[in-house]
């Protein structure tokens, strides 16, 4: 067994040579050394949120398990939070993040709210998921006339690949509204997209009933529910990241598999981070005018 002292807390690697993506050489100690060089991103992002992993002991193409209470052998100086019977680790620093990637967590989802905060969204968050069978093009497009039709109304919004066959959008709103009332705006827009697009987005709950139409899914963001973080890997063969991207680059044909743990680092230097707006406070957008118009 190896360890590391990461902000001054001793953190045992094992197991430093299993390969985690067999196929692009990626070994664990590998995978430790290039989340920490994405740190300082996904920390922000991660830091105040309920965590839950999904753990691949024997790499990404294994068998996985999610993970939200914190392990019985978990070291001392973990940062933890209770809620609901569960000792949900927060992200607190490089040492946790370390830790994690040496449990082989390969991908890190979070709740929607600051923990401290807890009935209310940081963000509004559109989860943009194709049928079978669609195109990643077809939800990119979805996803800029939904952008285009926000901008039309002097919204600001922010997207991220998921890294897997999905597209988030972000509207900073600070904590603004609770979780019903969230809802209510999320549920005005899926549906008001979906009329003015119906060939193309659906908001039918029942997968037979999309047809080749990408779902808007309105009800995932809610209290206890999960989403993958900014800058997290995800377990595909290309070992993808969940990475914001700018909305011309969306446009111009960007795909999942452009956005890799091999590459990010390097793009993190030359563009930083897309998402920086949604932890600023002053960058908080009003949607009160919306609400006249929401349907539940």
């Amino acid at each position: 067994m190896n360890s590391l002292i990461i902000d001054g807390y001793e953190v045992n690697i094992t197991n430093p040579e299993k390969l985690l993506w067999p196929e692009l050489g990626i070994r664990k100690i590998d995978y430790i050394a290039r989340s920490l060089e994405l740190a300082p991103y996904i920390i922000a992002h991660a830091r105040n949120r309920l965590l839950t992993t999904i753990r691949y002991p024997h790499g990404y193409a294994g068998k996985s398990f999610f993970q939200k209470n914190t392990p019985a052998r978990a070291p001392a100086w973990l940062k933890t939070y209770l809620w609901r019977d569960n000792h949900y680790i927060l992200l607190t620093n490089t040492a946790t993040l370390a830790w994690l990637c040496n449990q082989a967590a390969l991908e890190l989802h979070t709740a929607f709210n600051d923990y401290t905060n807890e009935s209310k969204p940081a963000n509004l968050v559109f989860d943009l998921d194709p049928a079978e069978g669609l195109r990643f093009a077809d939800t990119a497009e979805v996803a800029v006339n939904i952008y285009k039709e926000l901008r039309e109304l002097n919204i600001i919004s922010y997207v991220k690949m998921s890294g897997a066959t999905g597209l988030q959008i972000y509207i900073p709103v600070g904590g603004r509204y609770d979780y019903d009332t969230a809802r209510r705006i999320n549920h005005f827009f899926a549906v008001f997209f979906a009329e003015k697009y119906p060939d193309k987005i659906s908001v039918e709950r029942m997968v037979k009933k999309r047809g080749r139409r990408v779902y808007f899914d309105y009800l995932q963001m809610w209290s206890g529910k999960t989403i993958i973080s900014p800058y997290s890997a995800r377990a595909t063969p290309q070992a993808t990241v969940a990475v914001p991207v700018e909305w011309k680059e969306l446009e111009k044909g960007a795909k999942p598999d452009n956005f890799t743990l091999v590459n990010v680092s390097a793009r993190l230097k030359e563009k930083g981070d897309l998402f920086a707006p949604l932890l600023d406070q002053r960058q908080a957008q009003n949607l009160d005018f919306i609400l006249k118009y929401s349907l539940v």
